[in-house]
Protein backbone atom coordinates (compact mmCIF):
# COMPACT_ATOMS: atom_id res chain seq x y z
CA UNK A 1 0.00 0.00 0.00
CA UNK A 2 1.48 3.60 -1.29
CA UNK A 3 1.80 5.41 1.87
CA UNK A 4 -0.57 8.41 1.59
CA UNK A 5 2.71 11.07 2.58
CA UNK A 6 5.04 9.77 -0.55
CA UNK A 7 1.95 10.01 -3.19
CA UNK A 8 1.75 13.29 -2.01
CA UNK A 9 5.31 13.92 -2.45
CA UNK A 10 5.75 11.88 -5.56
CA UNK A 11 3.16 13.67 -7.44
CA UNK A 12 3.21 15.38 -10.54
CA UNK A 13 1.52 18.78 -9.53
CA UNK A 14 3.35 19.06 -6.12
CA UNK A 15 6.76 17.69 -8.67
CA UNK A 16 5.55 20.76 -11.47
CA UNK A 17 5.43 22.85 -8.26
CA UNK A 18 9.18 22.20 -7.43
CA UNK A 19 10.92 22.67 -10.44
CA UNK A 20 9.15 25.76 -11.61
CA UNK A 21 11.23 29.04 -9.90
CA UNK A 22 8.32 31.06 -10.52
CA UNK A 23 5.64 29.28 -8.27
CA UNK A 24 8.46 28.61 -6.05
CA UNK A 25 9.27 31.80 -5.33
CA UNK A 26 5.74 32.89 -5.25
CA UNK A 27 4.68 30.43 -2.72
CA UNK A 28 7.57 31.23 -0.26
CA UNK A 29 6.45 35.03 -0.84
CA UNK A 30 3.35 34.50 0.67
CA UNK A 31 4.81 32.39 3.20
CA UNK A 32 7.18 35.08 4.53
CA UNK A 33 3.88 37.96 4.18
CA UNK A 34 1.86 35.44 6.37
CA UNK A 35 4.94 33.96 9.06
CA UNK A 36 7.27 36.54 9.74
CA UNK A 37 4.09 39.26 10.85
CA UNK A 38 2.45 36.05 12.64
CA UNK A 39 5.76 35.40 14.51
CA UNK A 40 6.38 39.19 15.63
CA UNK A 41 2.64 39.44 16.83
CA UNK A 42 3.58 36.36 18.95
CA UNK A 43 6.82 37.95 20.43
CA UNK A 44 6.21 39.06 24.03
CA UNK A 45 9.64 40.60 24.28
CA UNK A 46 8.43 43.76 22.46
CA UNK A 47 5.68 46.21 22.97
CA UNK A 48 2.28 45.71 21.50
CA UNK A 49 2.15 48.64 20.27
CA UNK A 50 5.91 48.09 18.52
CA UNK A 51 4.47 44.63 17.55
CA UNK A 52 1.43 46.14 15.61
CA UNK A 53 4.00 48.19 13.97
CA UNK A 54 6.78 46.17 13.10
CA UNK A 55 4.21 43.41 11.97
CA UNK A 56 2.44 45.58 9.51
CA UNK A 57 5.99 46.97 8.00
CA UNK A 58 6.96 43.40 7.17
CA UNK A 59 3.69 42.49 5.83
CA UNK A 60 3.83 45.64 3.56
CA UNK A 61 7.61 44.17 2.35
CA UNK A 62 6.72 41.23 1.59
CA UNK A 63 3.67 42.03 0.06
CA UNK A 64 5.15 44.64 -1.87
CA UNK A 65 7.65 41.97 -3.11
CA UNK A 66 5.09 39.61 -4.08
CA UNK A 67 3.32 42.17 -6.12
CA UNK A 68 6.18 43.29 -7.72
CA UNK A 69 7.56 39.89 -8.88
CA UNK A 70 4.14 38.91 -10.26
CA UNK A 71 3.39 41.54 -12.23
CA UNK A 72 6.80 42.61 -13.71
CA UNK A 73 9.33 39.98 -12.85
CA UNK A 74 8.22 37.38 -14.11
CA UNK A 75 6.10 38.77 -17.15
CA UNK A 76 8.98 40.76 -18.07
CA UNK A 77 12.03 37.86 -17.74
CA UNK A 78 10.41 34.74 -18.05
CA UNK A 79 8.36 35.74 -21.08
CA UNK A 80 11.55 37.72 -22.27
CA UNK A 81 13.85 34.41 -21.78
CA UNK A 82 11.50 32.45 -23.75
CA UNK A 83 11.26 35.10 -26.69
CA UNK A 84 15.25 35.72 -26.87
CA UNK A 85 16.20 31.90 -26.76
CA UNK A 86 15.24 31.24 -30.02
CA UNK A 87 17.96 33.76 -31.18
CA UNK A 88 20.46 32.31 -29.51
CA UNK A 89 19.73 28.88 -29.20
CA UNK A 90 19.26 29.00 -33.49
CA UNK A 91 19.64 25.31 -33.75
CA UNK A 92 16.52 24.96 -31.08
CA UNK A 93 14.34 27.39 -33.04
CA UNK A 94 11.71 25.28 -34.49
CA UNK A 95 11.08 23.61 -30.93
CA UNK A 96 9.98 27.24 -29.49
CA UNK A 97 8.62 27.70 -32.24
CA UNK A 98 5.94 25.32 -31.58
CA UNK A 99 4.64 26.97 -28.21
CA UNK A 100 2.96 30.72 -27.80
CA UNK A 101 4.52 31.36 -24.51
CA UNK A 102 5.63 29.97 -21.38
CA UNK A 103 2.25 29.24 -20.15
CA UNK A 104 1.42 27.10 -23.32
CA UNK A 105 4.79 25.01 -22.42
CA UNK A 106 4.02 24.97 -18.50
CA UNK A 107 0.55 23.17 -19.79
CA UNK A 108 2.41 21.04 -22.48
CA UNK A 109 5.09 20.18 -20.26
CA UNK A 110 2.00 19.13 -17.15
CA UNK A 111 0.53 16.75 -19.96
CA UNK A 112 3.65 15.40 -21.25
CA UNK A 113 4.68 13.61 -17.88
CA UNK A 114 0.71 11.83 -17.67
CA UNK A 115 0.85 8.25 -18.95
CA UNK A 116 -0.39 6.92 -22.19
CA UNK A 117 -3.56 5.90 -21.21
CA UNK A 118 -4.49 9.54 -19.50
CA UNK A 119 -3.52 11.15 -22.31
CA UNK A 120 -5.43 9.69 -24.98
CA UNK A 121 -8.69 10.04 -24.02
CA UNK A 122 -7.83 13.78 -22.54
CA UNK A 123 -9.88 16.54 -24.00
CA UNK A 124 -8.38 19.09 -21.81
CA UNK A 125 -5.14 18.56 -24.29
CA UNK A 126 -6.91 20.26 -27.12
CA UNK A 127 -8.14 23.19 -25.42
CA UNK A 128 -5.01 24.71 -24.20
CA UNK A 129 -2.50 23.36 -27.17
CA UNK A 130 -1.79 23.47 -30.38
CA UNK A 131 -3.49 20.94 -32.84
CA UNK A 132 -0.10 19.57 -33.86
CA UNK A 133 1.10 18.97 -29.98
CA UNK A 134 -2.46 18.13 -28.86
CA UNK A 135 -2.34 14.96 -31.55
CA UNK A 136 1.03 14.25 -30.60
CA UNK A 137 0.60 13.86 -26.99
CA UNK A 138 -2.67 11.74 -27.83
CA UNK A 139 -1.22 9.40 -30.46
CA UNK A 140 2.33 8.90 -28.53
CA UNK A 141 2.75 6.30 -26.26
CA UNK A 142 6.56 6.97 -26.04
CA UNK A 143 7.66 9.04 -23.53
CA UNK A 144 7.00 12.51 -25.22
CA UNK A 145 9.42 14.86 -25.80
CA UNK A 146 10.16 17.28 -22.84
CA UNK A 147 12.26 20.20 -24.24
CA UNK A 148 14.92 20.25 -21.67
CA UNK A 149 16.19 23.41 -23.32
CA UNK A 150 12.93 25.55 -23.37
CA UNK A 151 12.56 24.49 -20.08
CA UNK A 152 16.00 25.58 -18.71
CA UNK A 153 15.73 29.01 -20.53
CA UNK A 154 12.56 29.72 -18.60
CA UNK A 155 13.80 28.84 -15.54
CA UNK A 156 17.08 30.68 -15.91
CA UNK A 157 14.94 33.57 -16.87
CA UNK A 158 12.97 33.48 -13.83
CA UNK A 159 15.79 33.39 -11.62
CA UNK A 160 17.52 36.39 -12.69
CA UNK A 161 14.40 37.79 -12.08
CA UNK A 162 13.77 37.08 -8.59
CA UNK A 163 17.38 38.27 -8.16
CA UNK A 164 16.86 41.56 -9.53
CA UNK A 165 13.44 42.00 -8.84
CA UNK A 166 13.63 40.58 -5.35
CA UNK A 167 16.85 41.85 -4.25
CA UNK A 168 17.47 45.33 -6.20
CA UNK A 169 14.44 46.60 -7.15
CA UNK A 170 11.59 45.49 -4.25
CA UNK A 171 13.93 47.55 -1.58
CA UNK A 172 13.85 50.33 -3.57
CA UNK A 173 10.31 50.49 -4.29
CA UNK A 174 9.01 49.18 -1.25
CA UNK A 175 10.70 52.06 0.49
CA UNK A 176 8.72 54.67 -1.42
CA UNK A 177 5.66 52.68 -0.41
CA UNK A 178 5.69 51.10 3.02
CA UNK A 179 6.40 54.24 5.22
CA UNK A 180 3.29 56.70 3.35
CA UNK A 181 1.09 53.55 3.91
CA UNK A 182 1.59 52.97 7.17
CA UNK A 183 1.21 56.91 8.02
CA UNK A 184 -2.12 56.13 5.61
CA UNK A 185 -3.30 53.61 8.15
CA UNK A 186 -2.25 55.64 11.39
CA UNK A 187 0.50 53.67 12.48
CA UNK A 188 3.22 56.54 12.04
CA UNK A 189 2.78 60.41 12.40
CA UNK A 190 2.93 62.22 9.11
CA UNK A 191 6.08 63.63 8.01
CA UNK A 192 6.11 67.57 9.15
CA UNK A 193 5.09 66.19 12.91
CA UNK A 194 7.60 63.27 12.95
CA UNK A 195 10.69 66.64 12.26
CA UNK A 196 9.25 68.30 15.26
CA UNK A 197 9.07 65.84 17.60
CA UNK A 198 11.16 66.69 20.51
CA UNK A 199 12.67 64.91 23.54
CA UNK A 200 10.07 66.23 25.79
CA UNK A 201 7.69 64.07 22.88
CA UNK A 202 9.09 60.78 23.32
CA UNK A 203 7.88 58.12 20.79
CA UNK A 204 5.88 55.29 22.21
CA UNK A 205 6.53 53.48 19.33
CA UNK A 206 10.11 51.94 17.71
CA UNK A 207 9.41 52.91 14.17
CA UNK A 208 12.92 51.26 13.76
CA UNK A 209 11.68 48.03 14.87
Amino acid sequence: MINPITSFITSNPLSTIAQSTSTSVTIETTMKAIGRPGFILIDNNISPDTKKYAAAKEFLYQATCLILYATIVVPLFKNGAFKLAPKIFKHRAEEFAQFANPKQFAEYRKYAKLPYEDRVHNTKIDKVLPEKLAKYLHTTKETPEQYDTIKGTIEAGSLIGSVIGLAILAPQISHAIIHPALRLIGMEEPQKHKNNNTNNHPKTINTNA
